[in-house]
């Protein structure tokens, strides 16, 4: 985000209220993210057969992946976990050894008509246990030892879109992930919204004195020119994702509203290949069982709706939603019925098309822990993105990730 130094300088320049101006600070977060070639209000075709799109969901806090695809045949895990375990009654078995918190059925349903493919022990080398630094490196696909201000998706974006919404944050602020060299994605959780606000009388004096700003200056002139573009962005967005609306019964969460936006923007036909959603509260140190059934009833519930909703629209099979948290959990309960920060957990990959679905490996192997007690992690997360580039979008994914990795075989 750009400093309030730099509001500032925007404010001498066009000679406005500066009070006034940080007042509509909260078009920044939606708006200072594009990029400067867009074209004004450019129109696309309607028809999107074929057009791929990927949908993330981040579970951001780290979900506890051992009471969500859970071991219950496994008396290691009722021996880490005397009162925080899912009992096997209460367990929705999948295989004779694996099955899944009690409230994922909607996922149930999702595994039984073979849409849901479930990866186990998804981390990677010297894992991190900071919620920021361990979503920093999820979001930037670096080595843990490396930094980067550039997203995975923002390189996808700087080398194969040609305009900013081609990824879209349901959110009022821009992840980490969406955010590139030369362009990022939109955040926006209301493209009505979004476009109101581009209409603001302040924005609209960017755009009339955009001859006079510092567009030479490197910082303050790429604010300048996102700022100028984002009018065209928003107005489109706005114009495809109305012509449609959703008669789903989505939960009235915010999560649930996410899902709903994202699907209109999806059945609109708007040119968008990435979306993306979170859903936050999963960091259980203490009295777990009790949250993270809330949580994980309202992502489920979420995801059911929406797949149904795709499907109505004959969008299902042109969309892959991938579902992954920071980290997940120590294997061993604490002192407060809670778990704290571990390594590797489960990743979800829902959709239509998906070579391998079900129980994509085995579970973790809880009688072979790290040094530290923690669950080994075996499959690369960098691994599973290669192959969401690869496959699914077609791009080159080494380019995009900096170096090879290898593909996995679940779409």
């Amino acid at each position: 985000m750009y400093s309030v130094n730099v509001v500032a300088r925007i404010s001498n320049v066009l000679v406005m209220d500066r009070r006034k101006f940080l007042k509509q600070s909260s078009l920044a977060s939606s708006l200072f993210f594009v990029p400067s070639f867009v074209k004004a209000f450019e129109q696309v075709a309607s028809n999107t057969l074929g057009y791929k799109r990927l949908v993330i969901i981040q579970l951001s806090g780290g979900n506890d992946g051992l009471n969500t695809v859970i071991p219950f045949h496994n008396d290691l895990y009722y021996r880490a976990r005397p009162s925080l375990s899912v009992s096997k009654n209460e367990t929705i078995k999948l295989t004779d050894e694996v099955g899944l918190h009690p409230s994922l059925m909607p996922l149930k349903r999702l595994y039984e008509n073979g849409n849901l493919s479930i990866i186990n022990n998804v981390g990677y080398p010297n894992p991190v246990r900071s919620h920021f630094r361990s979503m920093d490196i999820w979001q930037t696909a670096t080595d843990s030892d490396k930094f980067s201000q550039i997203g995975w998706l923002g390189r996808y974006l700087d080398n194969y879109a040609k305009h900013p919404y081609a990824a879209i944050e349901i959110d009022d602020s821009l992840s980490l992930a969406l955010k590139g060299n030369n362009m990022n994605g939109i955040a926006t959780q209301n493209p009505s919204v979004l476009y109101n606000m581009s209409k603001d009388p302040y924005f609209n004096n960017i755009i009339k004195h955009q001859n006079e700003a510092h567009l030479n200056e490197h910082n303050l002139g790429y604010l300048y020119k996102s700022m100028i573009e984002a009018h065209s962005s928003a107005k489109y967005i706005y114009e495809t994702s109305k012509t449609v609306s959703s008669t789903q019964d989505y939960p009235d969460t915010k999560f649930g509203k996410q899902l709903k936006t994202t699907a209109q923007f999806i059945n609109s036909g708007i040119d968008t290949k990435v979306f993306y959603a979170s859903l936050g509260g999963f960091d259980t140190h203490v009295n777990q069982l009790n949250t993270q059934k809330r949580l994980l009833k309202i992502y489920a519930e979420s995801v059911e709706v929406f797949v149904d909703d795709l499907k109505k629209n004959q969008a299902f099979d042109d969309t892959l939603i991938l579902t992954f948290s920071e980290f997940g959990r120590r294997v061993k309960q604490n002192a407060n019925v809670g778990t704290d920060h571990g390594t590797s957990n489960n990743v979800f990959v829902i959709g239509n098309k998906l070579k391998n679905p079900g129980l994509f490996n085995k579970m973790p192997n809880l009688s072979d822990l790290d040094d530290n007690g923690d669950l080994r992690f075996e499959i690369d997360f960098r691994t599973i993105y290669a192959t969401v580039l690869d496959k699914w979008l077609e791009v080159n994914d080494a380019k995009v990730l900096n170096k090879s990795f290898s593909k996995l075989n679940f779409i």
